[in-house]
């Protein structure tokens, strides 16, 4: 799932630690026009609190009841709702289509320690599936590439286990706080990034460019080690000085970030590629860059070459490099 991340387990876990009792409700399955994507979450409490969402607003109440109910016996129970499209307003789902629905009461049956190893991982920004089954329940770090890539929580082909996708929430590193990144933050921030924006030079990562963003004072190979790497993270390089540029490049390149973009034509990309050759750089390695950055559709002007940019984010987060 790539909707920006939430506290939905851990929030399940806080309630069920206080005494409180919790409920776990997923979506597993759609059809049609259903308003939320397979492996939405709401937690609902033994007090009838809730957090999250399972349809946008249509079904939840009745959800929250069959929650309660689950917690009070302790059993897992699997929900359906669904509607035509013509009856969509006068009840049920408002956009038509149908979903089933998991909830899995904690302690009685998901364990709490499970529980708990998933927050730990979610915080630590570690890539796990939540798997339940005929197998029984449990954490998986490997064997769901695919589903990871493409943040796809579902059905396994035995139309009985079900892997939900807790992924580490985007996050997009911006070296150079120049136009092109006032432009790129923002839309960024859109499409569930949680942007950084890196520039030594505080006149240009000032709060007033670029509002509500975290930026970092240091240079960007130092604060590209104190943030850390991985394959969840896309790294831009917009400022044209490889003083700046060329350090975070490489830091990036010993990474597994998912995307490495480097601001400049092909004459400069050319320069870049023999200094980092000198570096001890090899072909594949470098070939990682997409230099010039951003597809070619021919963009003109900061906002439009930050449309380039994330496109090709999204091309290579989605289908790979």
């Amino acid at each position: 799932m790539i909707d920006r991340f939430d506290d939905i387990p851990e929030t399940a876990l806080a309630w069920h630690r206080a005494g409180k009792g919790a409920a776990l409700a997923t979506v597993v399955e759609t059809w049609g026009s259903a308003p939320r994507r397979v492996g939405s979450q709401l937690a609902i409490s033994g007090a009838g609190e809730i957090a999250g969402s399972v349809s946008g607003g249509c079904v939840e109440g009745a959800v929250v009841v069959e929650a309660l109910d689950a917690i009070e016996a302790g059993k897992p129970v699997m929900l359906e709702y669904g509607v035509s499209d013509g009856d969509a307003f006068a009840v049920g789902l408002a956009c038509g289509g149908t979903i089933r629905v998991l909830v899995e009461p904690v302690g009685s049956v998901i364990p709490e320690a499970l529980l708990a190893d998933l927050v730990a991982a979610r915080a630590a920004r570690e890539a796990v599936a939540y798997v339940t089954g005929p197998g029984g329940r449990g954490l998986a770090r490997e064997g769901y590439a695919e589903r990871f890539r493409m943040d796809r929580s579902g059905l396994e082909a035995d139309g009985e286990t079900f892997v939900a996708i807790h992924n580490p929430p985007l996050r997009l590193i911006v070296v150079g706080a120049v136009h092109i990144a006032q432009a790129l933050v923002p839309m960024a921030r859109t499409l569930g990034y949680d942007p950084v924006v890196i520039d030594p030079r505080e006149s240009f990562a000032s709060p007033a460019r670029f509002p509500g963003t975290r930026l970092i004072a240091d240079w960007p190979d130092e604060a590209v080690a104190t943030l850390g790497l991985d394959g969840r993270t896309g790294l831009v390089l917009l400022t044209h000085d490889p003083k700046l540029d060329d350090p975070a490049l490489m830091a990036g390149l010993r990474s597994d970030v998912f995307y490495i973009g480097a601001l400049g034509s092909t004459r400069t990309h050319g320069k870049r590629v023999a200094r980092l050759h000198e570096a001890g750089f090899s072909e594949a390695e470098i070939g990682r860059i997409h230099g010039p950055i951003g597809l070619d559709i021919g963009a003109a002007g900061p906002a439009e070459i930050a449309v380039s940019i994330l496109a090709e984010m999204t091309r290579v987060l989605r289908r790979g490099a």
